[in-house]
């Protein structure tokens, strides 16, 4: 969730995680916490044994949240409370509290670790993002995996990072954003990462963020609430028609937010693309068979109509559970639970299909 998009909701939203208020307030937010709590099913406790695995949280060292913050100054953007106020303490408090054994760390959206620096700062920025995030791994055994983030300005530097993620680190996967500047995941300029990617069948979770070209497109809103889903759908349709998704077979792609605007553009695309001639070379199971074999998380998705159309798309087996913390609080998943699904589906996205994502978390 890029930081922008503040405002009332993300009080109502952050289930008491989202910055400081009066006493009284916090009281009755403990207070609603502490009640909700007592008064899910019993299919909820049987559901955290195992816990639920968050494949969607963010985290920030101090040297990356003073640069976030410059950043929002600089363009007169509100900061957003959840973040402010992180800490590993407190996500880790937040994450007990609602059932939460592992979250998957990944650094924010806009702008990732560029702030407007040169590829050398921003190679050693996403290098010290995942050291510090590989460090919480260490300090808080089973509570962490990483989707170690990557500069993307310099590829012979960033495949050095990407071996020193797997191989030192020990990184879960790679975190990359929806587009760098004006390029989207499937141009040519990212063969070489893609490739590399594939070599290592590597699970590699995408994020958006409002792209350079977009941010004026928000007709009175904040920027990420419209074009951070859409550039989720433009990244997509990128990896898509390029034939990278056909390229790279061994790449676990998991897309963040249910895939932003996908479900509900997938017939588009088909009807566009789904009777050229050479449709087998960049879609080998057809436009919708290659939009089911990817993976999607149901950060800030939980509304009904939204989960409805990506179960039409994809099954269970493809869906993991996000919450986009601390944008959006960890408690997303009792909306999950609303919708009429099976214990088993429950089971699968809490945290089945993440652990076939990633084994490590099955211990």
């Amino acid at each position: 969730m890029n930081a922008g998009n503040s405002g009332s909701r993300a009080d109502d939203s952050c289930c008491g995680c989202c910055g400081p208020s009066s006493s009284r307030r916090g009281f009755l937010a403990r207070l609603g916490a502490f009640g909700a709590a007592l008064a899910l099913p019993a299919a909820t406790h049987a559901q955290t044994r195992p816990a639920l695995i968050d494949t969607h949280q963010h985290f920030y060292p101090p040297e990356y949240q003073k640069l976030w913050l410059e950043y929002e100054d600089a363009r007169k953007q509100p900061h957003f409370p959840g973040q402010v106020v992180w800490s590993q303490s407190k996500m880790i408090e937040d994450m007990d509290r609602n059932g939460i054994r592992t979250g998957i760390l990944s650094i924010a959206s806009t702008p990732g670790v560029w702030f407007d620096v040169g590829p050398v700062e921003a190679g050693r920025l996403a290098r010290a993002c995942n050291e510090y995030a590989a460090d919480m791994m260490r300090d808080h055994p089973g509570r962490f995996g990483l989707f170690a983030t990557l500069s993307m300005l310099d590829i012979d530097a960033t495949l050095k990072e990407i071996a020193y993620a797997f191989d030192t680190l020990k990184a879960d996967g790679i975190g990359l954003q929806s587009s760098y500047g004006d390029k989207w995941l499937g141009n040519p300029a990212y063969t070489p990462v893609l490739e590399e990617l594939n070599r290592r069948k590597a699970v590699v979770y995408v994020h958006p963020l409002v792209a350079s070209c977009c941010s004026a497109l928000s007709v009175g809103t904040f920027p990420a609430v419209i074009e951070v889903p859409h550039d989720t759908t433009r990244t997509v349709t990128s990896l898509l028609l390029s034939g990278s998704l056909a390229r790279f077979r061994d790449i676990q792609w998991l897309f963040s937010h249910a895939g932003g605007t996908i479900p509900m553009m997938a017939g588009r695309i088909n009807s566009f693309y789904g009777a050229r001639p050479n449709l087998r070379e960049f879609a080998p199971e057809g436009i919708e068979g290659e939009l089911r074999r990817l993976h999607y998380d149901t950060a800030n998705a939980t509304f009904a109509p939204s989960m409805a159309a990506l179960m039409k798309l994809v099954p269970v087996s493809q869906i993991t559970y996000g919450s986009d913390y601390p944008y959006f609080g960890f408690g997303q998943f009792t909306e999950l639970q609303k919708l009429g699904l099976s214990a088993g589906d429950l089971d699968a996205i809490g945290h089945e299909n993440a652990t076939r994502l990633v084994p490590r978390l099955r211990a």
